[in-house]
Order: structure tokens, then sequence, then C-alpha cells
């Protein structure tokens, strides 16, 4: 009977430090989450998609600034306008 009363404190024991461990990384996936800032989409003026404008390919042309997503849409963007 004592063999089973320690088992049982045992389990608990190990529940309570699994709960504690896997509490504590959800809390900081939470904080972190919260701490990111949105990032601002900019349109691809080639293909219509959106893109973070921290990740596109940008070109002044014509003194206006573009944002593509890909440099294949920005050389489909020049050829069109040369044309």
């Amino acid at each position: 009977m004592a063999r089973f009363i320690l088992f049982i404190l045992l389990l608990l024991l190990l529940y309570a430090i699994l709960h504690y461990l896997i509490k504590d990384i959800f809390m900081q996936r939470k904080k972190l989450n919260r701490e990111s800032k949105p990032e601002e989409l900019v349109q691809d003026p080639h293909c219509q998609t959106y893109i973070p404008k921290g990740t596109a390919v940008r070109k002044r042309v014509e003194g206006k600034e573009y944002y593509f997503c890909n440099k294949e849409c920005l050389r489909k963007f020049l050829e069109k306008k040369a044309s």
C-alpha cells in the first residue's frame, strides 16, 4: 500500500513539473507574438500580389518607388513599361 501511495505522489509531482514547464513555454510564445508588429503589405504592380514590404524587391522607376514579389516580375514590368 505504501508503494502505491508513493507511486501516486511521484505521478502528481511529475504532472506538476510538466504542467509548469509547458505553461512557461506557452506564455513565452504569447509574449513574443504580442511584441511582434505586423508588417506593411505592398502590392506588386505586375502580378497584383501582396507581399511584405521588408522582403519585396524595390525599384525606383521615373521617380516613383515600386515593390515587386521577385526579380522576374520586376523584369516583366520594365519590359511592359518600355513598350
